[in-house]
């Protein structure tokens, strides 16, 4: 069972935070029925909480966290590409993996891959016909949050 910093409400979904003392390491999407868990008082997670919030409230927010990303160096390639896609702005699978030298369904796996969704912003790849998938799957809850994310930043 994960262990969690702090579980934040989301309009889509609960937000599972996963922080060291230095560094964010994940945000999950949990079932809207989690218990909420707050943030210890000047933790690292208190202020991903708040970063977190504030960006729900106005998707033009820019983070501002640590953060520490473990992956293949491939995946480090893709997140990176990812990060650099502008807020109401998508990329298909096929153009990002384009710009990297890659193929699209490897750049599909290192999305759905991605351990910080909403901070490295993998909602913003699309497939080349549609939505594609998200967070490894293709399931009405997770392309729900993904067409909410969208329309938030539109």
């Amino acid at each position: 069972m994960t262990s969690y910093s702090a579980i934040i409400p989301a309009p889509f979904a609960r937000l599972g935070i996963r922080c060291s003392t230095q560094h964010l390491q994940g945000i999950d999407f949990l079932p809207a029925g989690t218990m909420v868990q707050t943030a210890g008082s000047g933790t690292l997670a208190a202020e991903v909480t708040r970063q977190l919030q504030a960006w729900l409230l106005d998707a033009a927010f820019c983070f501002d966290l640590p953060y520490r990303l473990q992956g293949t160096p491939f995946q480090m390639r893709v997140w990176q590409a990812i990060a650099a896609i502008p807020p109401g702005q998508t990329l298909s699978y096929q153009q990002l993996a384009a710009n990297i030298g890659s193929v699209a369904r490897a750049v599909g796996g290192a999305c759905g891959r991605n351990p910080l969704p909403i901070i490295i912003p993998c909602h913003r790849v699309l497939a080349k016909n549609g939505l594609g998938g998200f967070n490894l799957s293709t399931g009405h809850e997770m392309l729900a949050i993904k067409r909410w994310l969208l329309a938030h930043e539109r």
